[in-house]
């Protein structure tokens, strides 16, 4: 058998080991080590695992990781989603869809500080879904509002989907970093532009919430400023150049604590929470991106990104053309597999294509991104709608379904945007 066929063996094999039920780090971790075997030596394989652990173990990025993941679970224990959505909802909630309005504007402000899109989706279904039922809102727009929200996890920094392109790839994290907040302020810009037309068809979809003074809504604003200086003062060190990403982790979670200890709100028992919850994710993190980087050797080895780079020169594609083939194709593997398998087994393949056609790393990086939270609301896998699910156990998937599909045309439309104007996602990133 010839390398490229072995390699594609391995591609198929971790394809079906994965849709078993295998989890993705080890999947990969285990076909990677046995092909890397195969096409070279057992010695260079195991020379190959040493060399990944010693790599991870060094690489400053990693730690980018759990330092903002601590950040975002003390601010969460300290009911920070809470009091952005109560902030959002007495600035814009009386206004038809107002309500699922500050849903999304609290889905972006609570991604400002939470590197997960899951854990947006969970925090805002407790918060939000209950008061837009109160309020008689349609399940359709309620549910659709909050998974939507939930994507911004991803792409508004920290951004854990961020931090792993960047270490796989070996592109700034704080370029990446930068280059996330312009699309995440153009997307929910459509969002809510979405719902504003979704309750002009249907007003009785987004019934006006109550009305608020001006007291009640600069005291609203009290209770998240300390929350908004420190994204401001993460996001402007790294983007100015003042500190590192794993510097600026390092100042968030200091950050957090004291702003929850100020609050009152920082316990011992929530504290052994947040770093439980830490230790926990960050483990899971590792695990995959030890499992990708052994089975991207193993793809390297068998020399199948260097045909694909050829196939697609001889073509005749455009390099637009390209892109949009790679850009069908993570939406179709949105279907069937999660976020974090679908980045990890397919930026072996993509990116040195996308890089020879003249794209920039940090712009790809963007899109896959983007097609990666696109995966979280489409079905039948749609992560962030079982999320939710689990929240809002009597409201059937089909509704949430339903309300999420107005938002994947969002999404698709907000994509095309990036590609026609890269200076939305590159424009901070050079400055």
């Amino acid at each position: 058998m010839t390398s490229v066929t072995i390699g594609f063996a391995g591609l198929a094999l971790l394809f079906t080991v994965i849709a078993l039920g295998m989890p993705i780090g080890f999947a990969m971790g285990l076909i990677g080590f046995g092909g890397f075997a195969l096409l070279v030596s057992f010695d260079a394989a195991i020379v190959r695992i040493g060399v990944t652990t010693y790599n991870l173990a060094t690489n400053l990025a990693i730690g980018t990781i759990p330092l903002f993941l601590f950040m975002a679970h003390l601010l969460f224990a300290a009911g920070l989603g809470k009091d952005m959505y109560d902030f959002a909802a007495k600035w814009v909630g009386r206004r038809r869809g107002g309500l699922a309005m500050a849903t999304i504007g609290a889905s972006a402000g609570f991604s400002s500080v939470n590197a997960s899109s899951l854990a947006t989706t969970a925090t805002m279904g407790l918060v939000a879904l209950p008061e837009m039922r109160k309020h008689k809102y349609n399940l359709s727009l309620a549910s659709g509002s909050i998974v939507a929200g939930g994507g911004f996890g991803s792409l508004i920094p920290p951004s854990g989907m961020f931090i792993i392109y960047g270490i796989l790839t070996e592109t700034s994290i704080g370029k990446l970093f930068a280059a996330g907040i312009m699309p995440g302020i153009t997307l929910a810009i459509l969002y809510i532009a979405m719902i504003a037309i979704w309750c002009r068809i249907n007003p009785n979809a987004g019934p006006r919430g109550p009305k608020y003074s001006w007291s009640e809504k600069l005291r609203s604003f009290s209770k998240t400023g300390e929350v908004i200086a420190l994204f401001g003062l993460v996001m402007g060190g790294i983007v100015l150049g003042y500190f590192t990403p794993t510097e600026a982790g390092a100042i968030g979670a200091l950050g957090a604590i004291i702003i929850s200890a100020v609050r009152g709100r920082l316990t011992i028992a929530s504290f052994k929470d947040a770093i439980y919850a830490t230790l926990k994710t960050t483990g899971m993190i590792f695990g995959i991106l030890f499992g990708a980087m052994v089975f991207n050797s193993f793809v390297t080895a068998s020399t199948i990104p260097l045909h694909i780079v050829n196939m697609v020169t001889e073509s005749g594609l455009s390099p637009m053309g390209v892109m949009l083939l790679i850009l069908g194709v993570y939406f179709l593997l949105g279907m069937v597999l999660d976020a974090s398998a679908m980045m990890t087994l397919t930026i072996p393949l993509f990116f040195p294509l996308v890089t020879s056609l003249g794209f920039d790393a940090i712009l790809f990086g963007v899109l896959v991104v983007r097609m990666t939270e696109i995966a979280l609301i489409t079905p039948p896998v749609g992560m962030s709608i079982f999320i939710l699910s689990g929240v809002a156990k009597d409201v059937p998937l089909t509704t949430m379904f339903k309300g999420a599909l107005p938002f994947v045309c969002m999404d698709i439309i907000h994509v095309a945007l990036l590609l026609i104007f890269p200076a939305l996602s590159l424009w901070l990133p050079y400055l």
